[in-house]
């Protein structure tokens, strides 16, 4: 070795600059996400830019829009689940529709990206393994926000293409694509903030999560309280509450209405502020930190815990316990306007045969109730492939191999986490269903009556649900390494039971759901044989998940 090696390999090694290695973790990153990303976007960005088409073939003429607008005005349990309309065009009824709806669903997209590429990196182990290279302080969280502006972008773009190229203004295109997009950003900013705050990537995406829930609360809460000709379902000012809420700005930049660009300041604004701060709080604590430690355990651990069922339990009880009040908020937010159904579809045809294809040719409030629910358990589905999935986060996060270490089966530890996931499922559909036959029977005077048909009608979801769970512990077990491909699945079945009715999908592709295959209850007649065939393919997807992990290698 010569000198000059010599005095090369003794020195001290020149430390990185705070973002160097961005553009390689960016690229990294997007390479993780080439399907999750694209998913996320195709299926959001398609389904707001198909909505013009659908409202176009229901309300044809500009009278049956008026008067679609006017109903919605007037009911306050519909302002609070979409908004007012401030425009009857068919632009403005697919911001109407879409625009509260499209900013929450961005905002989940962007959370998960961001949390997945920080706190879930840290978790792991594998950001401290690539700061030892040179690896700025500050690009992993770079290349995440980066990699969230790269997902919102392309739904902006897709959203505003798509709106212009059916026919509608270019000008309420793009500031539709931007309130969506914006408002994803924003919660871009929040989840990097909550990662620099936990020490789980669990808990980043509850705190994130949680928000995104008050602030869909507040926008409702305003919405709902604005009436009379001078609130926001007149077109006037909106409540301070609606102001508070970023889903509300999303509402408020009021596409195809005259539209508010400055609105847009907000988001800019807001978006700076928090990703700042979370800059900020990053520069200020080591790898794997946090500023909300975990607190310390017991001496001693509980009896519960003294199995991998109890131990499963406990890892998802929190989550499942936010699930199980969500489905309760919806399930009291459903049954309140269900009465109002007919205001809903008034006297348009095509309207009626879109829920009667969703919810079932009984009356029209049994048809309705028949579509919450079935909305409920598609959603419940996504509670599902998640609670089955960590069992994935266990094994890549190096905490299962403790456990299987000791006197612990790899069946028997899968087995305690699926128990979790399918009772779950039940447990957070039955209080949907609950929820929902308290508030409608309120709502009719007839508490006694409604309750247990309705709560019938939750619960028959539960075989549908089973078969996606089903699919997921199929997936884990056999293709591990493809579990991303389970939320496609997931997503498609929500996508063909959300958009298939109105767009008029053909029976062959409806019939991919298993939700499909469900009587439409309550009202209608119903057999055995679509639950005996659902659980059994069930049972079937999950014999052999759990036989292809029994012999593979775990990660």
């Amino acid at each position: 070795m010569t000198a000059v090696a010599a005095a090369a390999a003794l020195a001290p090694a020149r430390k990185p600059r705070h973002l160097a290695g961005t553009g390689a973790l960016l690229r990294l990153a997007l390479r993780r996400d080439r399907v999750m990303i694209p998913a996320w976007v195709l299926v959001l960005g398609l389904a707001v830019a198909s909505m013009g088409a659908s409202f176009e073939a229901l309300y044809d003429t500009a009278a049956q829009r008026a008067e679609l607008a006017a109903s919605m005005n007037a009911n306050a349990s519909l302002r609070a689940l979409y908004g007012p309309i401030f425009s009857d065009t068919i632009g403005g009824l697919v911001t109407w529709r879409m625009a509260g709806f499209g900013a929450v669903l961005a905002g989940v997209m962007s959370l998960l990206i961001v949390v997945r590429h920080t706190r879930e990196e840290e978790e792991t182990g594998r950001q401290e393994l690539l700061s030892a290279a040179m690896v700025g302080r500050r690009a992993p969280l770079t290349a995440a926000l980066l990699t969230a502006l790269i997902a919102n972008a392309a739904l902006a773009v897709l959203i505003a293409g798509g709106l212009a190229k059916s026919g509608q203004p270019a000008a309420g295109s793009l500031a539709l694509g931007v309130a969506i997009g914006g408002a994803g950003m924003f919660f871009a900013g929040l989840a990097a903030i909550a990662a620099q705050l936990t020490e789980s990537a669990r808990l980043a995406k509850g705190l994130t999560g949680a928000v995104l829930g008050l602030a869909f609360a507040l926008r409702a809460a305003g919405d709902a309280a604005a009436s009379g000709p001078s609130g926001a379902g007149a077109g006037g000012a909106s409540s301070p509450l609606v102001w508070i809420s970023p889903i509300g700005w999303a509402e408020n930049l009021r596409a195809y209405a005259d539209e508010r660009w400055w609105v847009t300041l907000l988001f800019i604004a807001a978006t700076l502020l928090t990703v700042g701060a979370a800059y900020v709080l990053t520069a200020r604590r080591d790898i794997g930190m946090s500023f909300l430690p975990a607190r310390p355990g017991p001496a001693r651990a509980p009896r519960s815990l003294s199995g991998p069922t109890g131990l499963a339990w406990r890892l998802q009880r929190t989550t499942l316990l936010g699930w199980t009040l969500g489905f309760l908020c919806a399930g009291a937010v459903f049954g309140g306007i269900a009465k109002g159904a007919s205001d809903l579809v008034g006297g348009n045809r095509q309207t009626l045969e879109i829920v009667q294809r969703m919810g079932g040719q009984q009356g029209l409030t049994d048809a309705f109730l028949a579509t919450m629910t079935g909305m409920l358990g598609m959603v419940a589905a996504i509670y599902a492939a998640g609670s089955v999935l960590r069992l994935r986060s266990e094994e890549t996060g190096d905490r299962a191999e403790p456990v299987l270490a000791g006197a612990v089966g790899r069946l028997r530890w899968a087995c305690g986490h699926l128990a979790v996931a399918y009772l779950g499922t039940a447990v957070i559909l039955g209080s949907g269903g609950l929820a929902l036959g308290i508030s409608y029977g309120i709502t009719a005077h007839d508490v006694a009556g409604q309750l247990g048909p309705v709560l019938g009608a939750a619960l028959a979801q539960v075989p549908a649900v089973w078969t996606l769970t089903g699919v997921a512990v199929l997936v884990y077990g056999l293709l591990p390494k493809a579990t991303t491909a389970v939320w496609a699945v997931v997503g498609g079945c929500l996508a063909i039971g959300w958009i298939g009715p109105s767009l008029k999908f053909p029976q062959w592709a409806m019939d991919l759901s298993p939700f499909s295959h469900l009587p439409k209850l309550p009202g209608a007649g119903t057999t055995a044989a679509p639950f005996l065939w659902l659980l059994g393919l069930s049972a079937l997807f999950m014999v052999a998940g759990l036989t292809g992990l029994r012999r593979r290698d775990m990660d």
